[in-house]
């Protein structure tokens, strides 16, 4: 088998989901302490980070909401951002199994192709085989 063409894609791409995790805990963090800071309605930071992730992922159970008018700015913030890096995290980890399956088609195309050369060169083995013979028959 060939060596594989794309393990530097790959790494990109992996590397790719794990910056856009880091970014939407970092998200979630802030927004869960900036909803805890902002909104009166959001006693503890738990609840802060409950409302933020229903907020980014736009779940909404209605559970805990914001309430004040600056919380509901930073409300729709969140969404912007969290649907942002949502989309990342999302397109990176479909880039990973896209390029795997990129890579197998390349892989069973290859297989194909040299099992077809296999092929083509057992028959001229072959036809070579039978002209020797044939020579050898003339000869004698």
């Amino acid at each position: 088998m060939p060596p594989k063409k794309y393990p530097r894609k790959v790494h990109i791409a992996r590397q790719g989901v794990f910056y856009s995790l880091i970014l939407c805990g970092a998200i979630l963090l802030l927004g869960g302490i900036g909803f805890w800071l902002l909104d009166p309605g959001v006693h503890t930071i738990s609840e802060g980070l409950w409302l933020a992730f229903t907020t980014a992922a736009t779940v909404g159970y209605g559970d805990v909401v914001p309430s004040t008018h600056a919380s509901r700015v930073f409300a729709v913030i969140v969404v912007l951002l969290g649907l942002a890096v949502l989309s990342l995290a999302t397109a990176s980890l479909a880039a990973i199994f896209v390029e795997k399956d990129v890579e197998q088609g390349e892989e069973l195309q290859i297989e194909h192709e040299l099992m077809r050369e296999i092929r083509h060169l057992r028959e001229e083995v072959q036809s070579l085989r039978h002209e020797i013979r044939r020579e050898k028959d003339d000869h004698r």
